[in-house]
């Protein structure tokens, strides 16, 4: 792993602080991803890759996931968002982000919808809605 995806070590009390803090979107998801448990991939959670600390990230797909609350709409917020994309971006991750209105609405679409980022033959097997 390059050292930008290892992120800065200074930073471990801010990761820690974040930890303890989740929101409950955070959470709700975090419970689905950790251990392995979502589609047998390893998930981080409040993970620093270089200046900045993603929300969850999983290193073997090259995958950021950012969970958006009320304070994202903020103008100022929104730019930063954009500036961490881009950095994520320049590093060749993918990122994804979901607000925490719509992991706490319907936490299963989102997992499906996050599947299916991640292997789109699912979104194929899961349209058919077909049945034996």
């Amino acid at each position: 792993m390059t050292h930008a995806l290892r992120g800065d070590r200074n930073k471990l009390e801010v990761k820690r602080r974040l930890r303890a803090n989740m929101t409950p979107a955070e959470r709700a998801l975090w419970d689905k991803l950790r251990a392995k448990q979502f589609m047998g991939l390893k998930f981080r959670r409040q993970h620093g890759i270089g200046r900045f600390v993603a929300d969850f990230f999983c290193a073997s797909q090259k995958l950021v996931i950012e969970v958006d609350g009320e304070i994202h709409e903020d103008p100022r917020q929104a730019f930063h968002d954009a500036e961490r994309t881009k950095y994520f971006m320049e590093l060749g991750l993918n990122v994804i982000r979901y607000s925490n209105e719509a992991i706490l609405k319907d936490l299963e679409a989102t997992l499906f919808q996050l599947a299916s980022h991640l292997n789109p033959l699912l979104v194929k097997e899961g349209a058919g809605g077909g049945s034996s």
